[in-house]
């Protein structure tokens, strides 16, 4: 089936916005009869205030090992390489940092638990890319709660319109096999292995999709994938793909990134795809 991505600009969202009066206004006079809203799943989760300040949390001596050792020599010198990992992001593993790392990983250790904590990045969906600060965003409790919500307030707008909130963190399918670290992805995708689960993938370069949280109406599996991934690739990275690459892009340190460097990115939370066949 041809379809075709349509990434739709909005300023970058902020704990407190609107963010269903952004999208209806925002897609009002955009969408066509049977299209698929795809909404990040971050910038809904930051628009609702789900944000952690890092700096404020104490790290065990769990989360300090893992800064200080697993990630510095077990992903910096044989889990990078297995991943095939570029080799910016070998350097940046060899030199993770220790302090801000081990207070990202003890938050991760709590909310995620034990193997997510592992993942080189994005633990559990926990995402400091396009976050400013010491923040990190964690991911919704409920994503089929909010699709279904955003849906009834936009329902009007055209005909069996469809949304989906999806995840960066991709999902790795062998035939009819799909599996993701990311917990919570939709029916038929398997969270399992925590960092094996990206390990695994990667090193077998399995066919990779951006991974569907939550749709608002039955479709097929790889129907979702498909259109979670198109939708990954129209919106881009915003400020970069990972905090490494946000700092740089502004000439900063990791967490000196602020709300007003944010606002000069072009974001694209919102992307409409559309079947040519419907």
């Amino acid at each position: 089936m041809k379809r075709i991505a349509i990434p739709v600009k909005t300023r970058y969202w902020k704990p407190g916005d609107d963010y269903i009066s952004i999208i209806k206004s925002s897609i009002i006079d955009k969408v066509e009869d049977g299209d698929t809203i795809v909404l990040s799943e971050k910038a809904i989760s930051v628009a609702k205030g789900r944000l952690i300040d890092e700096s404020k949390i104490k790290p065990s001596l769990l989360a300090k090992f893992i800064a200080s050792f697993w990630m510095r020599y077990a992903w910096g010198y044989i889990l990078a390489r297995l991943c095939r990992l570029k080799t910016k992001n070998v350097h940046r593993l060899r030199n993770y940092p220790v302090k801000e790392g081990a207070s990202h990983k003890q938050l991760a250790l709590i909310y995620t638990g034990f193997l997510q904590t592992l993942r080189n990045w994005s633990e559990g969906g926990i995402d400091v890319s396009n976050i400013p600060l010491t923040y990190a965003c964690l991911p919704l409790d409920d994503p089929y709660g909010e699709a279904i919500k955003i849906q009834a307030e936009i329902q009007n707008i055209a005909k069996k319109l469809r949304v989906m909130i999806v995840d960066t963190d991709m999902t790795y399918s062998w035939r009819n096999l799909h599996i993701t670290p990311r917990p919570k992805p939709i029916k038929g995708i398997l969270s399992i292995g925590g960092f094996m689960t990206y390990v695994i993938g990667r090193a077998l370069k399995l066919k990779h999709r951006a991974t569907p949280l939550a749709i608002s109406s039955n479709i097929n599996l790889n129907e979702a994938l498909d259109i979670a991934q198109l939708a990954h690739r129209a919106r881009g990275s915003g400020a970069g793909r990972t905090a490494w690459d946000m700092a740089k892009r502004f000439g900063t340190s990791l967490t000196s990134v602020t709300w007003e460097m944010l606002d000069e990115v072009d974001h694209y939370p919102i992307v409409i795809v559309r079947s040519l066949n419907q």
